[in-house]
């Protein structure tokens, strides 16, 4: 089970390079008020139909860490309020830090855990240097965040945090996957770090014909209306794929590494199983681990789920093809 997939080390230095190679982009701003009455900028986004905002209370141009954003920007609507705001601040103040859980993915940590007077607090650290600190209210709605340095990968954090939990009582998971686009529907493909997940889409997109990659990282499913559709989102690791889409969700796929292929789809309980360990959360909270086993619960029991034992060839891309995509 996962906390958080956090955004890496090389894909914060990924980002950066990109971001130095793009130009200044033009964002639809609108302000809103702090608690002394100033005034300060205000960006709107909206993800797997859950709208949230970013108010920027620095001297920053935070708009040169937003950039992946862009196509989930939209304009200011009084009648969607957000399911969270994160407000973007010079410093914040955390006394009394207690920490609950501390999750370290390759250099790249999050700590978890209150302060003195009960809020959540969440500590990001690049290197074992802590470099932004965000705290919220104990239902998710809004949070502070202050940064010191290597501002894009504590806003990245920050935001992602935010989603997983305001969302996870919404009837949407934030997943550690990736997922394709073909014939209408999308397949995502699940496993530990390594497992080869990024391999096995690149299989589908150079093996057959009409595939498209939706995210490669961090797709965020979300159940409306009885129906199951995956979205793509502004994280996606260390393949910049920030894409505005979502599909049906067609299946979701179980990966390990073999030396054959071999394909089977799994009963509601091993689907389940198979399912909680790719989706973020903080699953020590009550009010957050209903809500996200209430999803998962449906999710099992409504979409196909299969573990295909792989070799990375095209055989393994075509054998889950033919078994998983059957949606005509």
């Amino acid at each position: 089970m996962v906390f958080l997939s956090v955004c890496t080390t090389s894909d914060f230095a990924e980002r950066r390079l990109h971001l130095g190679k793009t130009k200044k982009i033009l964002v639809f701003l609108s302000v809103c008020t702090t608690f002394a009455g100033s005034m300060k900028e205000k960006y709107n986004y909206k993800v797997a139909g859950h709208v949230f905002a970013v108010c920027n209370d620095t001297e920053d141009n935070i708009a040169q860490w937003l950039d992946h954003y862009k196509p989930f920007l939209i304009d200011t609507n009084d009648d969607e309020t957000p399911v969270f705001t994160l407000n973007v601040k010079d410093r914040v103040e955390e006394e009394g830090f207690v920490q609950e859980i501390h999750q370290d993915d390759d250099g790249s940590e999050i700590s978890a855990g209150h302060l003195s007077n009960g809020s959540p607090c969440f500590r990001f650290l690049l290197r074992h240097e802590q470099v932004a600190t965000m705290i919220t209210d104990r239902e998710y709605h809004s949070a502070e965040l202050g940064m010191t340095s290597c501002q894009q990968f504590g806003l990245d954090n920050a935001l992602m945090v935010m989603y997983a939990l305001a969302t996870a009582t919404l009837q949407t998971a934030l997943f550690h996957s990736s997922v394709i686009g073909y014939k209408g529907h999308g397949y995502m493909f699940l496993g530990k770090s390594g497992t080869g997940k990024s391999t096995h889409s690149s299989l589908w997109l150079r093996y057959i014909e009409g595939t498209e990659l939706m995210n490669d990282d961090n797709p965020v499913v979300r159940i409306t209306n009885g129906e199951a559709r995956v979205y793509g989102s502004p994280w996606s690791g260390k393949t910049p794929c920030y894409r505005n889409i979502d599909n049906p969700l067609g299946a979701i796929v179980l990966l390990s590494q073999a030396p054959w292929n071999r394909i089977e789809r799994l009963i509601k309980l091993q689907a389940y199983a198979a399912i909680v360990p790719s989706i973020s959360g903080k699953r020590w909270d009550q009010r957050i681990a209903e809500g996200l086993h209430e999803t998962e619960n449906w999710l099992a029991g409504h979409t196909a789920v299969y573990h295909l034992e792989c070799l990375p060839d095209e055989a393994a891309a075509q054998l889950c093809r033919e078994t998983v995509a059957t949606h005509p």
